[in-house]
């Protein structure tokens, strides 16, 4: 297993008398784009303050690049860039000017700051606005230049604090994708965000969090492994046939068979060989099957079979 870019034990943030965050524990890999999900109040944004250095933990530990952030927080900030909900921008400078500022701001120079800065303008499909006062960007522009902004120092570690709050369609669509091509460079993304829809086409890795308690964390896929034993599927039949619901709980392995006129969903235990005979079986009992496939879950499936739906 790889060594993870982003570690966090037994995290805990107080309020006063209230616990935002309560003996946390995950790690984010190099290729992760971890989705830190739940309602507001949930303790997300808590626990990206906290590795983003602006929260002090009650107690805890947090390693980034295997650097302890409590103890060093200022190393620890080379490797990590952080951009927050509603971020603050210059609005009377040129998108180029805002990132030339930022880009001095970490010892950034010469033909090294301007390869730089042409290479991240053109990540963010900022191109066309090169000239352009922030202020004039509309809201899907702004999260882009902010974006380009963080990723001036090359952090591995990211922390996006709802990147998508307030967009539009089109603008969601663009910054996922730049999302999942930072996965894809190795680069440890947090996500922050309590808007399913909107996790589920970049993530791989999931932490579903509930007043302050992080309910379940990993991969999408070994979750659904954990949660979901074996393989869900659906069969649709050209004309319905009486026949379908005691043919299917009569071959091993298969149970919660629900049948809707022609169509039928079930679980089988097995694996692919085991679906393969089973459709073999249909055909040669003359099923007239028309579609036969695995029935696949997402992030709503997993938060709804993991969350109460309790907020603080």
């Amino acid at each position: 297993m790889a060594e993870p870019l982003l570690s966090i034990q037994g995290l805990r943030v107080d309020y006063e008398d209230i616990t935002a965050v309560d003996d946390v524990s995950f790690s984010v890999e190099a290729g992760m784009v971890y989705g830190l999900i739940g309602p507001n109040g949930a303790g997300k944004t808590s626990i990206i303050r906290v590795i983003a250095t602006l929260l002090q933990p009650t107690y805890g530990q947090v390693r980034v690049c295997d650097i302890d952030l409590v103890a060093e927080p200022l190393r620890a900030l080379h490797h990590i860039g952080f951009m927050p909900d509603m971020p603050p921008l210059y609005e009377d400078l040129y998108v180029e000017e805002f990132l030339e500022l930022f880009a001095s701001a970490y010892g950034l120079s010469g033909a090294t700051r301007r390869k730089r800065i042409d290479e991240l303008i053109e990540k963010v499909q900022l191109g066309e606005k090169r000239r352009t006062p922030a202020g004039e960007l509309s809201r899907g522009m702004k999260q882009r230049l902010f974006l380009a902004k963080t990723l001036l120092h090359d952090p591995k570690v990211l922390l996006l604090d709802e990147p998508a709050s307030g967009l539009d369609p089109r603008a969601r669509l663009e910054l996922r994708d730049v999302i999942v091509e930072l996965g894809r460079e190795g680069k440890a993304v947090v996500v922050s965000s309590h808007i399913l829809a909107e996790m589920a086409d970049f993530c791989n890795s999931v932490g579903i969090m509930e007043r302050g308690k992080m309910l379940l964390s990993g991969r999408i896929e070994d979750i659904l492994k954990r949660l979901r034993p074996g393989l869900l599927l659906r069969v649709r039949l050209l004309v319905p046939d009486d026949r379908l619901g005691a043919q299917l709980a009569g071959f091993a392995g298969v149970s919660d068979v629900e049948i809707d006129g022609a169509s039928a969903t079930f679980k089988l235990v097995g694996d692919p060989d085991s679906a393969a005979n089973l459709l073999k079986e249909l055909i040669q009992k003359d099923f007239r099957v028309a579609e036969y496939r695995e029935q696949t879950s997402n992030l709503q499936d997993i938060f709804l079979q993991v969350s109460t739906g309790r907020v603080s």
